[in-house]
């Protein structure tokens, strides 16, 4: 073989190579997690071509029928926050999410875990939206351990996220909490 097919071969291996390459993965803490965290991967779109930001983070279902949900997550210390009311704010996008997504976030505390929680499932992201604002407040206990944060979508479909905040705010910002479940009667209506 001459040398000049020899070099353009190997030319042309090597941008095969460079197309197929995984998607930058996520730096720690950031982890998927949920009910099959297994069917979902994560990753950076760090030249925007698939949310048109640069850098945002996704989730997305890769494998399985869609009937489960998954998390893009981290974790990390309450201390700075204990006693204050705390607000994770971020961009959200979807791309045709067959369920929902949203973001939520839980703080732990030694009496009970998730002592506070909200996921957005009552202000659910679903089909394909363009970029959102989106936040979760909740009230951190004086005793908490943890925050854990992130985004959450169920079913198939990608989920973006970037812009990311965690801030402390005023009592005047409301804490997000489920809507009101209807009271249950005190006995049977027979």
């Amino acid at each position: 073989m001459k040398p000049h097919f020899v070099i353009s071969a190997a030319l042309a291996a090597v941008s095969v190579l460079a197309l197929a390459q995984q998607p930058a993965s996520l730096p720690e803490p950031w982890i998927v997690a949920g009910e099959s965290p297994k069917m979902y991967e994560a990753g950076i779109d760090l030249d925007g071509s698939a949310s048109g930001s640069k850098g945002a983070k996704y989730l997305r279902q890769a494998k399985g029928d869609g009937s489960s949900w998954g998390t893009l997550m981290q974790q990390f210390s309450a201390e700075a926050y204990r006693g204050k009311r705390v607000r994770f704010q971020a961009d959200v996008m979807t791309h045709s999410v067959s369920k929902w997504a949203g973001l939520w976030m839980r703080v732990d505390s030694p009496a009970k875990y998730s002592s506070s929680f909200y996921n957005s499932q009552d202000k659910p992201m679903k089909g394909t939206m363009v970029w959102e604002r989106r936040s979760v407040v909740l009230d951190v206990a004086e005793d908490a351990t943890a925050v854990s944060l992130g985004v959450i979508s169920a079913g198939t479909g990608e989920t973006f996220i970037d812009k990311l905040s965690v801030e402390v705010v005023g009592k005047d910002v409301p804490v997000d909490v489920f809507p009101a479940r209807r009271a249950l009667p005190q006995g049977p209506s027979l």
